[in-house]
Protein backbone atom coordinates (compact mmCIF):
# COMPACT_ATOMS: atom_id res chain seq x y z
CA UNK A 1 0.00 0.00 0.00
CA UNK A 2 1.33 3.56 -1.26
CA UNK A 3 2.92 5.42 2.16
CA UNK A 4 0.22 8.47 3.06
CA UNK A 5 1.70 11.77 4.51
CA UNK A 6 -0.85 13.91 6.84
CA UNK A 7 1.28 17.14 5.93
CA UNK A 8 -1.77 19.43 8.13
CA UNK A 9 -1.10 20.99 11.10
CA UNK A 10 -3.09 20.05 14.63
CA UNK A 11 -4.97 23.35 15.36
CA UNK A 12 -4.83 24.28 19.09
CA UNK A 13 -5.01 26.76 20.80
CA UNK A 14 -1.21 27.49 21.53
CA UNK A 15 -0.62 26.91 17.60
CA UNK A 16 1.02 29.96 15.98
CA UNK A 17 -0.39 32.74 14.01
CA UNK A 18 0.21 35.25 11.94
CA UNK A 19 1.05 38.66 13.86
CA UNK A 20 -2.01 40.30 14.09
CA UNK A 21 -4.68 37.47 13.48
CA UNK A 22 -6.66 35.98 16.78
CA UNK A 23 -5.66 33.20 18.66
CA UNK A 24 -7.31 29.77 18.44
CA UNK A 25 -10.15 29.44 21.23
CA UNK A 26 -11.70 26.02 21.74
CA UNK A 27 -14.81 25.99 24.48
CA UNK A 28 -16.60 22.96 25.09
CA UNK A 29 -20.07 24.33 25.19
CA UNK A 30 -21.53 20.97 26.26
CA UNK A 31 -20.05 17.90 27.99
CA UNK A 32 -21.49 14.35 28.75
CA UNK A 33 -19.54 14.71 32.18
CA UNK A 34 -21.86 17.78 33.32
CA UNK A 35 -24.86 15.42 32.53
CA UNK A 36 -25.62 17.07 29.48
CA UNK A 37 -26.65 14.57 26.66
CA UNK A 38 -23.58 14.56 24.00
CA UNK A 39 -19.84 16.36 23.99
CA UNK A 40 -19.57 19.71 21.50
CA UNK A 41 -16.72 21.88 21.15
CA UNK A 42 -16.96 25.81 19.71
CA UNK A 43 -13.86 26.94 17.88
CA UNK A 44 -12.71 30.51 17.23
CA UNK A 45 -9.78 31.54 15.00
CA UNK A 46 -8.92 32.86 11.55
CA UNK A 47 -9.25 31.75 8.26
CA UNK A 48 -5.40 31.59 7.52
CA UNK A 49 -5.19 29.39 10.51
CA UNK A 50 -2.44 26.28 10.04
CA UNK A 51 -2.49 24.45 6.84
CA UNK A 52 -4.91 26.47 4.96
CA UNK A 53 -5.47 27.66 1.43
CA UNK A 54 -5.60 31.91 0.29
CA UNK A 55 -8.40 32.11 -2.51
CA UNK A 56 -7.60 35.45 -5.29
CA UNK A 57 -10.28 36.95 -3.10
CA UNK A 58 -7.51 37.57 -0.39
CA UNK A 59 -5.62 40.26 -1.80
CA UNK A 60 -7.92 41.39 -4.75
CA UNK A 61 -11.01 43.27 -4.78
CA UNK A 62 -12.58 41.39 -7.74
CA UNK A 63 -11.05 38.00 -6.84
CA UNK A 64 -12.98 34.64 -6.64
CA UNK A 65 -13.55 33.00 -3.42
CA UNK A 66 -12.59 29.38 -1.62
CA UNK A 67 -16.33 27.90 -3.11
CA UNK A 68 -15.37 28.92 -6.43
CA UNK A 69 -12.10 27.40 -6.84
CA UNK A 70 -11.59 24.66 -9.10
CA UNK A 71 -11.94 20.99 -7.72
CA UNK A 72 -8.78 20.19 -10.41
CA UNK A 73 -6.79 22.70 -8.91
CA UNK A 74 -6.41 20.88 -5.45
CA UNK A 75 -6.33 17.45 -6.48
CA UNK A 76 -3.46 15.83 -8.62
CA UNK A 77 -0.22 14.89 -9.56
CA UNK A 78 2.36 17.31 -6.89
CA UNK A 79 6.15 17.74 -6.47
CA UNK A 80 7.82 18.75 -3.78
CA UNK A 81 11.02 20.51 -4.47
CA UNK A 82 13.07 20.30 -1.63
CA UNK A 83 15.70 24.11 -1.37
CA UNK A 84 18.87 23.81 0.71
CA UNK A 85 19.03 25.13 4.28
CA UNK A 86 20.69 28.54 3.43
CA UNK A 87 18.21 29.27 0.97
CA UNK A 88 16.77 32.62 2.54
CA UNK A 89 14.54 33.94 0.50
CA UNK A 90 12.85 31.92 -2.54
CA UNK A 91 13.58 34.67 -5.44
CA UNK A 92 14.16 33.84 -9.32
CA UNK A 93 17.87 33.01 -8.90
CA UNK A 94 17.41 30.31 -6.86
CA UNK A 95 14.76 29.04 -8.40
CA UNK A 96 16.24 29.11 -12.07
CA UNK A 97 19.48 26.90 -10.02
CA UNK A 98 17.07 24.31 -9.22
CA UNK A 99 17.78 20.87 -10.46
CA UNK A 100 14.46 19.75 -10.91
CA UNK A 101 12.20 22.83 -11.82
CA UNK A 102 11.89 20.96 -15.55
CA UNK A 103 9.13 19.01 -13.86
CA UNK A 104 6.79 22.17 -13.71
CA UNK A 105 6.99 22.01 -17.46
CA UNK A 106 4.62 19.09 -17.02
CA UNK A 107 3.42 18.54 -13.01
CA UNK A 108 0.87 22.02 -12.46
CA UNK A 109 1.17 21.87 -8.26
CA UNK A 110 4.12 22.35 -6.55
CA UNK A 111 5.84 22.39 -2.71
CA UNK A 112 8.52 23.39 -1.60
CA UNK A 113 10.26 22.16 1.35
CA UNK A 114 12.79 24.69 2.86
CA UNK A 115 14.56 25.21 6.10
CA UNK A 116 10.72 26.13 7.74
CA UNK A 117 10.46 22.13 7.69
CA UNK A 118 13.09 21.65 10.26
CA UNK A 119 11.85 24.53 12.51
CA UNK A 120 9.04 22.33 13.32
CA UNK A 121 6.26 25.09 12.42
CA UNK A 122 3.72 22.07 13.95
CA UNK A 123 5.92 22.88 17.82
CA UNK A 124 6.44 26.29 17.45
CA UNK A 125 5.44 28.70 20.05
CA UNK A 126 6.83 32.44 18.59
CA UNK A 127 6.16 33.78 15.26
CA UNK A 128 9.44 33.52 13.12
CA UNK A 129 9.68 36.45 11.04
CA UNK A 130 13.01 35.05 9.26
CA UNK A 131 11.04 31.70 7.66
CA UNK A 132 11.87 31.54 4.06
CA UNK A 133 9.10 32.53 1.28
CA UNK A 134 9.13 33.60 -2.14
CA UNK A 135 9.65 37.52 -2.77
CA UNK A 136 8.81 39.25 -5.69
CA UNK A 137 11.13 37.78 -8.11
CA UNK A 138 10.24 34.12 -7.35
CA UNK A 139 6.66 34.82 -7.98
CA UNK A 140 6.95 36.28 -11.08
CA UNK A 141 9.30 33.66 -12.30
CA UNK A 142 6.71 30.85 -10.97
CA UNK A 143 3.80 32.32 -13.21
CA UNK A 144 5.24 32.03 -15.96
CA UNK A 145 4.77 28.14 -15.57
CA UNK A 146 0.55 27.99 -15.78
CA UNK A 147 0.95 26.52 -12.21
CA UNK A 148 -2.67 25.55 -10.46
CA UNK A 149 -0.66 25.63 -6.88
CA UNK A 150 1.82 26.77 -4.81
CA UNK A 151 2.55 25.57 -1.54
CA UNK A 152 5.31 26.15 0.74
CA UNK A 153 6.01 24.98 5.16
CA UNK A 154 5.19 28.26 7.01
CA UNK A 155 2.31 30.48 7.45
CA UNK A 156 2.61 32.53 4.16
CA UNK A 157 3.75 31.68 0.73
CA UNK A 158 5.73 35.21 0.74
CA UNK A 159 8.11 36.29 2.88
CA UNK A 160 7.39 38.25 5.52
CA UNK A 161 9.69 41.39 4.39
CA UNK A 162 7.80 41.35 0.50
CA UNK A 163 3.98 39.96 1.34
CA UNK A 164 1.88 41.36 -0.91
CA UNK A 165 3.15 41.67 -4.09
CA UNK A 166 4.04 37.96 -4.40
CA UNK A 167 0.49 37.21 -3.39
CA UNK A 168 -1.22 39.59 -5.63
CA UNK A 169 1.05 38.16 -8.76
CA UNK A 170 -0.02 34.40 -8.07
CA UNK A 171 -3.55 35.28 -6.98
CA UNK A 172 -4.29 37.04 -9.96
CA UNK A 173 -3.34 34.01 -12.01
CA UNK A 174 -5.63 31.98 -9.64
CA UNK A 175 -2.60 29.74 -8.60
CA UNK A 176 -4.20 28.54 -5.31
CA UNK A 177 -1.44 28.81 -2.13
CA UNK A 178 -1.51 26.24 0.01
CA UNK A 179 0.26 27.81 3.20
CA UNK A 180 1.29 26.59 6.63
CA UNK A 181 2.09 22.53 5.45
CA UNK A 182 4.06 19.96 7.87
CA UNK A 183 6.77 18.71 5.40
CA UNK A 184 9.19 17.82 7.64
CA UNK A 185 8.90 14.04 6.98
CA UNK A 186 8.30 14.32 3.43
CA UNK A 187 11.09 13.72 1.09
CA UNK A 188 11.00 15.41 -2.13
CA UNK A 189 9.50 14.11 -4.76
CA UNK A 190 6.36 13.54 -6.62
CA UNK A 191 2.94 12.49 -4.82
CA UNK A 192 -0.85 12.78 -5.51
CA UNK A 193 -2.19 15.07 -3.72
CA UNK A 194 -5.42 15.91 -2.02
CA UNK A 195 -6.24 19.47 -0.45
CA UNK A 196 -9.83 19.94 0.65
CA UNK A 197 -10.35 23.12 2.39
CA UNK A 198 -13.43 24.09 4.30
CA UNK A 199 -16.43 25.16 2.02
CA UNK A 200 -16.76 28.56 3.82
CA UNK A 201 -19.13 30.52 1.59
CA UNK A 202 -18.19 33.79 0.42
CA UNK A 203 -14.40 33.68 2.10
CA UNK A 204 -11.11 34.59 0.81
CA UNK A 205 -9.52 31.71 2.61
CA UNK A 206 -10.67 28.12 4.21
CA UNK A 207 -8.42 25.85 6.42
CA UNK A 208 -7.63 22.73 5.12
CA UNK A 209 -6.72 19.18 5.24
CA UNK A 210 -3.65 17.97 3.08
CA UNK A 211 -2.21 14.71 2.02
CA UNK A 212 0.24 13.57 -0.16
CA UNK A 213 0.05 10.00 -1.65
CA UNK A 214 3.38 8.16 -2.74
CA UNK A 215 3.50 7.32 -6.52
Amino acid sequence: MPKIYDVSLPITPEMVVWPGDPQVTIRQVSALERGDESNVSQIRMSVHIGTHIDAPLHFLRDGKPIGDILLEKLVGKVVVLALPDDVGVISRAVLEKHPHLHLLDEIKKVLFKTRNSSSALAEAIEFDKAYVGLDTSGAQFLSRFDLDLVGVDYLSVAAYHDTDRPHEILLAREVVLLEGLDLAEVPAGIYDLYCLPLKLAGCEGAPARVILVEN
